[in-house]
C-alpha cells in the first residue's frame, strides 16, 4: 500500500467527471488499498480516485474509527430524503469550510472490491461524506455548493 499525493483544486484532472470502472483488476484492487491508506495518512473520512489523479469512479469513505470502511466501485444515489445544512472541508481544498446542503438519508448502490453488487442506507455524517466523494466523481466540488464560508 502507497500514500498517494491528494491534488489540488486548482488541479483540472478534479473538473472532469470520472468514468465507470468496467473491470476490478488488480490496479483497481491497489488503487482501493493506497486510497484507504491515503485517506488515513491525511486523517480525512473519505476519498475520491480523481483526488489522486485516476478519473475511474471509486469512492472510500470511513467516517469514525468505530464506523466500518465503505470502498465502493461505481456507486449510485438511487433515493434521497430531507435536507441538512452542515459545514465541510475537503482534502483537496486545504482549510477551507464551508456550509453545505444536503441529503439528510440516502440510498447508495455500487460494487464492493469483489464485484458484489451493494446497497445500502445512510445518514447524517455518512450521508454527507457519501454524496461529498460522489460529486468528486462527476467533477463537483463542495466549494461549488458552499452557501456561507466558515472559519474552522
Amino acid at each position: 500500500m502507497t500514500v498517494r499525493k491528494v491534488l489540488n483544486d486548482s488541479h483540472p484532472l478534479l473538473r472532469k467527471r470520472s468514468k465507470e470502472v468496467q473491470n476490478i483488476d488488480e490496479e483497481i484492487i491497489e488503487l482501493l488499498d493506497d486510497m484507504v491508506e491515503t485517506m488515513d495518512d491525511y486523517n480525512g473520512i473519505g476519498l475520491a480516485a480523481p483526488q489522486v489523479g485516476v478519473l475511474k469512479r471509486v469512492i472510500v469513505v470511513k467516517i469514525s474509527e468505530e464506523s466500518e470502511l465503505i470502498e465502493l466501485i461505481n456507486p449510485k444515489i438511487v433515493k434521497e430524503k430531507g435536507q441538512h445544512r452542515d459545514v465541510e472541508g475537503c482534502l483537496s481544498i486545504p482549510g477551507i469550510y464551508g456550509e453545505v446542503t444536503r441529503a439528510t438519508q440516502i440510498v447508495v448502490e455500487g460494487l464492493d472490491r469483489n464485484g458484489k453488487r451493494r446497497k445500502f442506507r445512510a445518514s447524517e455524517l455518512l450521508a454527507r461524506a457519501l454524496q461529498h466523494e460522489i460529486d468528486h466523481l462527476n467533477g463537483v466540488l463542495f466549494i461549488d455548493k458552499v452557501e456561507k464560508y466558515v472559519e474552522n
